[in-house]
């Protein structure tokens, strides 16, 4: 059995139905609510759905837990409670990585390259417990993900229980079915698709920096199934652990993101630049870039989806098939 935190989320419910596919026994914990996340979950239930107010009770009793994939977050970049926050994004992560310590049982997590906050160089992206002290992130979440990864830091560093195996991953900008519930949070190759078919132009934020010409901001786009291909990789190799970037390498510009959007639509590129909202000036990652050299150096070998490929099949097999979830 494995445990899927956030397993009816964006991220979680690709992992869940990976698991599903390979007749996996799984218990996702998380909560539908009314915002339709139960649907992405519709074609590969779990085993079991424990809502996370019963985490406690449910692990106080589990046998058999071959792992935990703790993907579940308060995720949004915006968001402004500390208090649930912290509890959500840093207590219960510690709660589950003292109980996979005392269990013997793999823990794999979900970190965030918004630890990086204003990093606008590659050498400024590198990943491992030994790169992070001086991180400074922009916003509460980013924050958050730092916090739990300090104090992973410090737990290894100080000889304290851990895991079997434990491995961060640090996502970067990840795209792809089952993120329709996200609501601002919703990948920007989903918001300019929908732009496009409702018969406007593409809109892109101005860039906010004199530096940076509007449509040239650059982040690194990955693809939903390279994501859960590099956890199912880290599953398989149980003696691999440690704080990973989980990116492409390769940073894109906004401008190529619209125009891959376009082309995989059959529609001309048209593109309107309007003001970057004040809520989100000095807030904004302009330019974001995994160096994965880490991941490959642990044995990794797959090759990361282009960002044209991973917008083509997204928009052809999801977004415009009428088969809009995994």
């Amino acid at each position: 059995m494995i445990i899927v935190t956030g397993g009816a989320g964006f991220i979680g419910s690709c992992v869940q139905n990976a698991l599903f596919q390979r007749g996996q026994r799984t218990v996702v914990v998380d909560y539908l609510h009314d915002q339709g996340k139960w649907r992405n979950l519709a074609s590969h239930p779990p085993h079991l759905l424990v809502p996370p107010n019963e985490l406690t009770a449910f692990l106080a009793e589990a046998k058999g837990v071959e792992a935990v994939i703790h993907m579940g977050a308060i995720s949004e970049t915006t968001a402004r409670d500390g208090d649930l926050v912290w509890q959500s994004n840093v207590t219960l992560s510690q709660q589950l990585w003292r109980w996979c310590a005392e269990q013997k049982v793999p823990f794999l997590y979900a970190s965030s390259a918004a630890t990086y906050g204003a990093a606008d160089r590659p050498d400024l992206f590198v990943d491992g417990l030994r790169s992070i002290e001086g991180l400074q992130p922009l916003n509460l979440y980013g924050w958050s993900k730092q916090a739990f990864d300090l104090w992973v830091k410090r737990t290894v560093e100080a000889g304290e229980p851990t895991p079997p195996q434990w491995a961060g991953l640090k996502f970067f900008n990840v795209y792809g079915p089952n993120e329709y519930h996200k609501g601002r949070m919703i990948s920007v190759i989903k918001v300019k698709y929908d732009e496009l078919m409702a018969g406007g132009p593409v809109r892109l934020f101005q860039s906010d920096r004199p530096d940076i010409a509007d449509g040239q901001q650059k982040r690194d786009f990955i693809w939903v199934g390279d994501v859960v291909n590099v956890l199912l990789w880290l599953l398989e190799h149980p003696s691999v652990s440690g704080l990973f970037n989980c990116g492409t390498g390769q940073a894109r510009t906004y401008e190529a993101l619209t125009r891959a959007v376009c082309a995989a639509a059959g529609r001309p590129a048209e593109i309107d630049y309007i003001p970057m909202p004040e809520s989100l000036k000095g807030q904004y990652q302009s330019f974001t870039q995994a160096d994965m050299s880490a991941l490959y150096e642990a044995g990794y070998t797959a090759s990361f989806t282009s960002l044209e490929e991973g917008i083509s099949r997204y928009i052809g097999e999801y977004l415009a098939s009428g088969r809009s979830y995994l």
